[in-house]
């Protein structure tokens, strides 16, 4: 996928072979929660808590505890407020980094981002300093056995705008008001995602070929996304498979 990030790919096999769902569980709860507060609590009428949602049942979190998410958010149950922050930063190699998180305590989310960084040879940035190098899409996984040209035919019926290979899937990019709907009209196709959520999406990238510089990289990265209040991150770096491969090994 044109300007695609390998972060994203490497999120995507670290999140399939992950076991412990504790602190993934924690982190969609959260999304519905402030999507309900936003938006209002039914799915209907709101399109990001429908897409968090299914993103959520998708993931198995139990119906019930999507349900009480829904209505902390609305205020119907009492519960700790959560505001969406994003913090920029720049990590080896002047990779540009973006780190969405729901908090709250925004100064204690900003001061650990920023230990984060400085910790794994980054950088905070100030608000807007890489944020024009993204833009927000919706990203759908498929799995990398099914037929390209058919599924590529597909996507752009459905309303997507691309088909990538990312190595061990195929990725769909799509705007982001259109997420669910290129799911479901690829679904009656018979081409069912494995993921399907909004990301934001370089519109250019890095190549990052030394060995050492994409391991400090990666690094950074994935101690930026264990982080509790941390819901996405993202980084314009192009790094290639067999770098990735060793550090996932």
């Amino acid at each position: 996928m044109s300007g695609h990030s390998k972060w994203a790919t490497t999120k995507h096999r670290k999140g399939a072979k992950d076991a412990a769902r504790a602190k993934s569980f924690a982190k969609l709860i959260r999304q519905v929660e402030v999507a309900a507060r936003e938006g209002g609590g039914d799915p209907n009428t709101n399109a990001t808590l429908r897409t968090m949602y299914t993103k959520a049942r998708d993931a198995s979190v139990p119906l019930d505890t999507i349900e009480r998410a829904i209505k902390r958010g609305t205020g119907e149950l009492e519960g700790v407020r959560y505001e969406a922050v994003n913090y920029e930063g720049y990590a080896p190699g002047g990779v540009a980094v973006i780190v969405e998180t729901l908090t709250d305590n925004r100064n204690r989310t900003a001061a650990e981002v920023r230990n984060l960084f400085s910790k794994n040879g980054g950088s905070m940035a100030e608000p807007g300093a890489v944020a024009w190098q993204f833009e927000r899409k919706g990203i759908l996984a498929f799995d990398r056995g099914l037929d390209e040209d058919l599924l590529l035919e597909a996507s752009l019926e459905a309303g997507a705008e691309n088909l990538g290979d990312e190595g061990d899937h195929w990725a769909v990019t799509c705007a982001p008001g259109d997420l669910l709907s290129v799911r479901d009209a690829l679904a009656e196709q018979g081409f069912t995602a494995t993921s399907a959520e909004p990301s934001l999406v370089p519109t250019s990238t890095v190549p990052v070929t030394d060995e050492g510089e994409a391991k400090k990289l990666l690094r950074l990265l994935e101690s930026i996304d264990d982080h509790d209040d941390v819901q996405g991150v993202h980084a314009n770096a192009d790094i290639p498979d067999e770098i990735l491969a060793a550090f996932e090994g």
